[in-house]
């Protein structure tokens, strides 16, 4: 018959308990326990960038919520994918029980034996007759009641009273009584003089235990700051992967408008093949830069909706729809500083490590003491019984009593082990101190960083914005030039690469600019605050004493609440911001094209030069003029 342990059989127990491991035992993966599969479908690509679902125009204030509501595992952006930081909601729960269990060093003590004997042992015994000797046996049955109830103070005594009661209850034999029941109560103290005693020392486990719960929460607020700041990161960086692949298809355009105008040439007489297929290879590659810039906006994509924990396949194309700032904004260096020192959360966990450092040497200094114990006791002992004539006596509560006064010492001679562990915490706290200083030090380095990488940016951004404004000017009379067949493939080929690249520029320093302002505000440790973000204990009734009378008392996660609204919202796509049109006018018909014979236009040197008014100029073919082109691009 199988005997049954639980789920499993005696003998698969005994298979698990008994023998020696002399292998390693593991199981195949099939045997595992499957686990929920999402129900993804196949990505998004550049050859099939519709996968049939909704698109989604985000606002970065939704963004950083989403993000939020999804934080109970925390993420943060790599590159083009998320990673786990491995911090959830639940650390922090899961560090303040370590304030409890250090706690119930002080929660009272009841221990209770109680037992039932019986005792009936054989013995020789000398008996008339041939033998002389026999065999008997005396049975006695008992009852032993021991109870200690005791309880340690903060001063690092424990106070105890201690309830016992025996009875003995002999079959055969004569016995003054029979049955007897012997029983006392006993009041105890023992109060450490030396090693143990003192409040400080006795509530350092409980102060060290809260710290550790600190250092928890403000940790998890760090991971917290880097998800917020990573979701403005990927927003960003969205953004301008979209408004690069605008200026990547803008120059596939240009490029095939340059390819109609080479071969229209061609037909006419006026290019050889050469000229053409040197359009088709610049055209070539700018369409395989275009599928570059097609993936960098999927995986960009991929990559925000990691950060926000949302499925890469339950939404179609990811639109943004808050218009990047623009406008420059300055700091006070010294609050900045100020700030890093107070808020961010490695400088108050290093603060913290201080702190707990610092109760540890408390107590190390307390272990270093002799032992030295004051002890006090007083009992009052009782009998009761019956006699062989069947009275019964018994004796009063206080007729008999035991007390005992006296000191209890004890030292390891040398204390060697416990000094060394003074010590050890000792420097342990120099140590600390000198992290907190590095980390302040390195704090102010990041910060600097950063300020001198958002001048950077901002300085770029003004200057990639004259670049494209040039380039614009470039491309159009390039383009207008090519056109009339005054000037070779290669003036308008390099005019729409610059133009691209300053387009593209113009739109990575200004998103750099702003994911660097939200760098700036985590370098400071005032992200959240910046965002409106605070956290709220979710309570929940599971183990603790009465299950806490039903009611919901102890912290089981420590969850970000909803972010305020700070940015704008625009209704088309953010990268419109960039005023995305296409600089040149296209042409109907690429025969048509009139000549040009000279490169010298009419022009008011006063005049505001606009991308139109140029190509007004340029469709001019009046020979009176008193700049050149080229004075007109340099001026």
């Amino acid at each position: 018959m199988a005997v049954l342990t639980g789920c499993q059989t005696a003998r698969e127990v005994a298979d698990i308990t008994h023998p020696e491991q002399k292998q390693i035992a593991y199981r195949c993966p099939e045997a595992l326990p499957s686990a929920p599969l999402p129900t993804y479908s196949p990505p998004r690509t550049v050859t099939n960038p519709d996968n049939g679902q909704e698109d989604l125009y985000l606002s970065l204030d939704e963004a950083i919520h989403i993000a939020l509501r999804n934080a109970v595992v925390i993420r943060v952006l790599g590159g083009f994918t998320a990673n786990s930081t491995g911090s959830t909601i639940y650390d922090p729960g899961i560090a303040n029980t370590a304030i409890d269990q250090a706690r119930g060093a002080f929660d009272p003590t009841l221990s209770v034996n109680n037992t039932f004997t019986q005792n009936e042992n054989p013995a020789g015994i000398f008996t008339p007759g041939p033998t002389g000797a026999g065999i008997t046996g005396t049975k006695t049955e008992g009852y032993n009641l021991d109870a200690t109830l005791s309880d340690r103070n903060a001063l690092g005594g424990t106070a105890s009273y201690r309830l016992g009661v025996t009875n003995a209850d002999t079959e055969r034999g004569l016995f003054p009584l029979n049955p007897q029941t012997s029983h006392f109560n006993e009041l105890s103290y023992v109060q450490p003089l030396l090693q143990g005693a003192g409040i400080d020392a006795n509530i350092a486990p409980i102060l060290i235990a809260g710290i550790e719960t600190e250092q928890s929460f403000f940790r998890f607020k760090g991971n917290v700051q880097e998800l917020v700041r990573s979701t403005i990161e990927g927003y960003w960086a969205l953004v301008f992967a979209r408004t690069d692949l605008w200026a990547r298809e803008q120059q596939v355009e240009q490029l095939m408008e340059a390819y109609d105008v080479a071969d229209a040439n061609k037909r006419r007489g006026r290019q050889d093949i050469a000229d053409v297929a040197q359009t088709q290879v610049a055209l070539a590659n700018f369409k395989a830069n275009l599928v570059s810039a097609k993936a960098n906006v999927l995986s960009r994509e991929a990559a925000l909706l990691n950060v926000l924990g949302i499925s890469p396949t339950d939404i179609g194309e990811l639109i943004p729809i808050t218009p990047p700032h623009k406008d420059r904004i300055d700091f006070d260096w010294y609050k900045l500083v100020s700030l890093a020192e107070q808020y961010r959360p490695d400088i108050i966990e290093l603060k913290l490590i201080i702190e707990a450092d610092s109760q540890r040497v408390i107590a190390a200094d307390n272990n270093a003491l002799p032992q030295l114990d004051a002890v006090a006791s007083y009992r009052w002992d009782g009998l009761r019984g019956k006699t062989p004539s069947g009275a019964t006596v018994a004796t009063n509560g206080d007729d008999y009593t035991d007390w005992t006064l006296g000191v209890n010492f004890s030292v390891p001679l040398g204390l060697r082990q416990s000094r060394a562990a003074v010590r050890q915490q000792e420097l342990l706290v120099v140590r600390d101190r000198a992290n907190l200083e590095q980390g302040l030090h390195s704090a102010a380095h990041r910060l600097a960083l950063s300020t001198r990488n958002l001048d950077q940016f901002y300085e770029q951004y003004g200057a990639y914005t004259e670049t494209r404004t040039a380039a614009e000017i470039n491309l159009n009379a390039q383009s207008a030039r090519f056109q009339r067949g005054v000037v070779i493939f290669l003036n308008v080929l390099q005019a729409i690469t610059d133009w691209g690249n300053a387009v593209s520029s113009e739109a990575q320093s200004l998103a750099q600019y702003n994911t660097e302002l939200a760098t700036l505000e985590a370098e400071t440790g005032t992200i959240l605050e910046a965002h409106g973000i605070r956290f709220v204990e979710e309570r929940f009734s599971f183990i603790g004493p009465l299950g806490c009378l039903n009611q919901k008392c102890y912290p089981a996660a420590i969850a970000p609440t909803e972010n305020d609204e700070r940015y704008p919202v625009s209704d088309e796509p953010a990268e419109e911001a960039f005023d995305l049109e296409n600089p040149v006018e296209g042409i109907d018909d690429p025969s048509d094209l009139p000549e040009i014979d000279n490169d010298r236009f009419r022009i008011d040197p006063n005049e505001e030069l606009t991308p139109k008014r140029l190509r007004e100029l340029l469709e001019d073919d009046d020979d009176e003029t008193d700049t050149s082109f080229r004075d007109l691009l340099f001026r």
